[in-house]
């Protein structure tokens, strides 16, 4: 079956779905997006995200494309006509379409909304969830409001491709301090050498996790100790586990960084635990 796409108010098909060549979004990176993971048709973490989404949107002074209840309509029938049981759907919301020109276009332009979905059997991510995978650091270089979710992604882009080309699946990008911000497109976290789970704090240097903030309230329930407080890439190269989370990789145990054993190579058992709990807690409160 081929893929359909939403734009704009229409369902196309996904070869036939396109955008105005003066969408801001094409144009000047304008714009932002978010992704909802899908367990059986259903959508995950959905409050978090939508609301993540409506506060990006705020940040930027982009309008509410429509109104929650017709986004959530809009969202399910786009993963009901592509026939998605596991996988995930992404949206992206534009300031609208104008003749190109820095400035906000004129009041009352209407944004831009493209949906799309695809199929992502979650047996592919438990696989490498049983392995663990590689990640790697690179340098920090983008904006300083990364709180926002925008599609202006050129840096993040650069930095997973130094990734795939050294083998690895995530770039853990690094700030001028020599402490870990977040991945190109994850949060990042360790185990430390104390036994101390560790995540940098969340200020506008990284983006609010979704499943970072649901791993969190995983974490408090478990009764296990954690800081909000940047780590070292020495620090993270010397813990005991070390993993990452996001809408798709859920949390995914890191057995190297930079080329270096983590623990003793293999995914941590914390990791492993809090991946568990979190794809039932998600599988389960989906809608």
């Amino acid at each position: 079956m081929s893929r359909i796409a939403y734009v704009n108010g229409q369902y196309l098909p996904h070869g036939q779905a396109v955008v105005h060549v003066e969408d801001r979004g094409f144009q000047f990176a304008d714009g932002v997006y978010e992704v909802w993971s899908v367990f059986d048709g259903r959508l995950a973490d959905f409050d978090g995200h939508l609301t993540r989404l409506w506060r990006s949107l705020d940040e930027l002074r982009i309008d509410h494309p429509m109104t929650r209840q017709a986004l959530e309509m809009v969202l399910k029938e786009t993963v009901r006509r592509n026939r998605i049981v596991e996988g995930l759907v992404y949206i992206q919301v534009t300031r609208g379409t104008a003749r190109r020109d820095h400035p906000f276009p004129a009041e009352g332009t209407p944004p831009s909304v493209v949906i799309t979905a695809k199929s992502l059997p979650l047996s592919k991510g438990n696989a490498l969830a049983a392995k663990g995978v590689a990640v790697i650091t690179q340098p920090d270089i983008r904006w300083g409001r990364c709180d926002i979710k925008t599609v202006g992604l050129l840096p993040n882009v650069l930095a997973k491709q130094a990734a795939k080309e050294r083998g690895a699946a995530e770039a853990w990008m690094v700030d001028d301090m020599g402490l870990v911000t977040e991945g190109s497109s994850t949060n990042a976290w360790i185990v430390d050498e104390e036994g101390k789970l560790r995540t940098r704090d969340a200020q506008s240097n990284i983006l609010r996790g979704i499943t970072r903030a649901a791993v969190m309230a995983l974490i408090a329930e478990e009764g296990l100790e954690l800081e909000e407080r940047a780590f070292s890439v020495d620090e993270a190269k010397r813990a005991r586990e070390a993993f990452y989370t996001s809408a798709t990789g859920f949390v995914m145990p890191a057995v190297s960084i930079d080329g270096v054993k983590i623990g003793n190579g293999k995914p941590g058992p914390i990791a492993t635990r809090l991946r568990a709990l979190y794809l039932e807690a998600a599988e389960r409160d989906a809608i």
